[in-house]
């Protein structure tokens, strides 16, 4: 009996050290995740909670919410019916298929140019491409404010064409958001043609040699071998395209405040409009949570349908 009793000993001895090591690994774990856990719940998901209760009433946001206020699904109909909202819609959607047509190919071929090519000068450039994207975007409206305007630095270079009368490019409804983009696609190019950059780090430069040795034109080149092995990148400045222009605000805040008569309106400036400024705070918080769940949906379903590769590589 006293050697199985020995024999045991040892077993149970590491049993118990191995449970203390466990422990102390998930105490660690839960010491270092729960002060992040903890401020995601707070800063993120109770607000997200709370703007979705308050879209069921019809609140200025001051005093207590009372049963009385309660109108349901009616801040949602209002939203839906209305013709601006629609039209901040059709904007945003202007703007995402201007960065997938124009902003993110120029991108492309600014990193391609810059970080692969034989360009003279090459790495000053860089720098020089990148720059937009240091400046915030209130400095980067202000500047523009002075280009676009109709004295300002555009008009003042244009009015060397004989004809050319002064443009209030950021009052014209027709140009708005074509100006709008403009100052979006010289702000953040630079982000997408850094990314392309270290996307294209990642790429063999003698697979591109073999290709080139074995007949292929530099357009083949790009097409089966670049482009293809660039996919991750590519469609990731996508997803950040998409959720940046329906996100964004405060640059058409600062140049038109979604004006000239709502021909610039974005959701986001739909939201400070019509649902702060005029105190409507169950309205405003239906538009929040409508945006909320939209971006949230193509998230979901665009790193599902998309994305997936790369999460299991």
């Amino acid at each position: 009996m006293s050697a199985v009793t020995i024999s045991r000993a040892p077993t149970s001895i590491a049993t118990i050290d191995k449970r203390r090591n466990d422990r102390s690994k998930w105490l660690t774990i839960a010491f270092f995740l729960l002060p992040g856990m903890g401020m995601f719940l707070f800063f993120v998901l109770v607000p997200i909670a709370q703007s979705a209760y308050y879209s069921l009433f019809k609140w200025n946001g001051f005093g207590p919410i009372t049963s009385d206020m309660f109108q349901g699904l009616k801040n949602y109909q209002d939203l839906f019916s209305d013709r601006i909202f629609w039209m901040a819609v059709q904007h945003s959607i202007f703007l995402v298929s201007g960065s997938l047509i124009i902003q993110l190919p120029l991108a492309l071929g600014l990193a391609l140019l810059v970080g692969r090519g034989e360009l003279p000068g090459r790495r000053q450039l860089r720098i020089i491409l990148f720059i937009p994207y240091v400046f915030s975007e209130v400095i980067t409206a202000l500047l523009w404010l002075y280009v676009l305007n109709p004295s300002g630095l555009f008009n003042t270079l244009l009015a060397a064409i004989p004809g050319y009368q002064n443009i209030g490019w950021l009052s014209n409804r027709d140009l708005v958001m074509f100006s709008i983009f403009l100052v979006l696609t010289w702000k953040y190019f630079g982000f997408h043609m850094i990314l392309y950059m270290a996307g294209l780090q990642g790429i063999s430069k003698d697979l591109e040699e073999a290709a080139r040795i074995d007949g292929a034109t530099e357009y083949q080149v790009l097409k089966f071998i670049i482009i293809p092995m660039l996919s991750p990148t590519i469609k990731l400045t996508i997803f950040l395209a998409v959720l940046g222009a329906f996100q964004q605000f405060v640059v058409v805040s600062v140049l038109t405040q979604g004006g000239p008569v709502n021909a610039s309106e974005l959701i986001a400036t739909y939201l400070n409009k019509y649902g702060i400024k005029v105190l409507k705070l169950g309205y405003g918080s239906a538009i929040a949570v409508t945006l909320f769940v939209s971006m949230l949906a193509f998230s979901l379903t665009y790193q599902g349908l998309f994305m997936r590769e790369e999460k299991t590589t």
